[in-house]
């Protein structure tokens, strides 16, 4: 039976891991000569490198990048409210907010509701904003002519 690896295991070519960050080839040489990218050489004598270096390095920038504040946005319901209820799966999350007389419940991803570091009693500002509005007429107290 043939063995094969994972894909934590898979080797890419420099031109790819490249690609695979946003940069240049040449980056990714400068990365392995100071050590911020560990290469390897092929068989070939090729410069490659491992999946998995290049995962860790896409995760240290993603939660070492800043994210320049909003200024300004085009939502205009902003309900101001307290967290009341988490439900968190591997995958998923709904967090319920009381926003004065409102409740509202928002679907999140759990990496969201992780790195947010989110839990029960903090404050939050929900911001809704919808393609689409259902107008209802609740049933009159007395009967419409």
């Amino acid at each position: 039976m043939e063995k094969h690896a994972s894909n934590r295991d898979a080797i890419l070519r420099v031109g790819q891991a490249a690609e695979m960050l946003g940069v240049s080839i040449e980056t990714i040489r400068r990365w392995g000569d100071d050590g911020t990218l560990r290469l390897e050489r092929s068989a070939g004598g090729q410069r490659v490198v491992a999946i998995a270096e290049v995962s860790r390095l896409l995760e240290e920038r993603r939660r070492s990048k800043v994210d320049r504040p909003i200024v300004a946005q085009s939502a205009r319901n902003r309900f101001p409210g307290v967290i009341t209820r988490i439900e968190r799966d591997t995958v998923a999350a709904v967090v319920e907010v009381m926003a004065g007389p409102h409740r509202l419940v928002s679907m999140l991803t759990a990496e969201a509701v992780i790195e947010l570091g989110l839990k029960v009693g903090d404050e939050v500002v929900g911001v809704v904003k919808s393609t689409n509005v259902i107008i209802e007429i609740p049933s009159a107290k007395e009967p419409r002519e």
